[in-house]
């Protein structure tokens, strides 16, 4: 299990270099205007969305897990506090197939328990040029819900 922080960033290039930096790692995935860090120490999933029109630099936090069960015992716990916003199976967000729960606190800020069941959909590379590839653009999944 680790934390997710997902980011909009202004510019993606400078992102993913500073962050590459700051935790002396290299990009897990990496799309036009998309790339996502999975960081062992300390464990943290970190996602950037190239954004710079957005108001708020924070997109969304979560919790990525590792087993599909998990995801369901969270959205129990969820449901039975009432505080379940939406469930999504075997969806495809971000270069990922997920199975993901959601929940949004009083304030707006959203939060996703999810597991990862299919990293590479359609058989598209793991790590793909900054540039040039043909993929969807991240805000059309991350503008509603998030992405992983």
């Amino acid at each position: 299990m680790r934390l997710q922080l997902a980011l909009n960033v202004r510019d993606i290039d400078e992102a993913v270099d500073y962050y590459g930096k700051l935790f002396g790692a290299t990009p897990h995935k990496r799309r036009p205007g998309y790339a996502n860090f999975a960081i062992d120490e300390p464990p943290l999933k970190l996602v950037l969305f190239e954004q710079p029109e957005a108001e708020d630099r924070l997109n969304h936090l979560g919790v990525e897990v590792f087993d599909d069960a998990l995801v369901r015992q969270a959205g129990d716990r969820l449901a039975a506090a009432d505080i379940l916003t939406s469930m999504e199976e075997e969806t495809v967000c971000c270069h990922a197939t997920q199975t993901k729960v959601w929940s949004h606190e009083p304030q707006g800020l959203r939060w996703e328990w999810y597991v990862v069941t299919d990293d590479t959909p359609d058989g598209e590379a793991l790590v793909a040029p900054a540039t040039g590839a043909d993929a969807t653009d991240a805000e059309d999944c991350c503008a509603g819900d998030g992405c992983a």
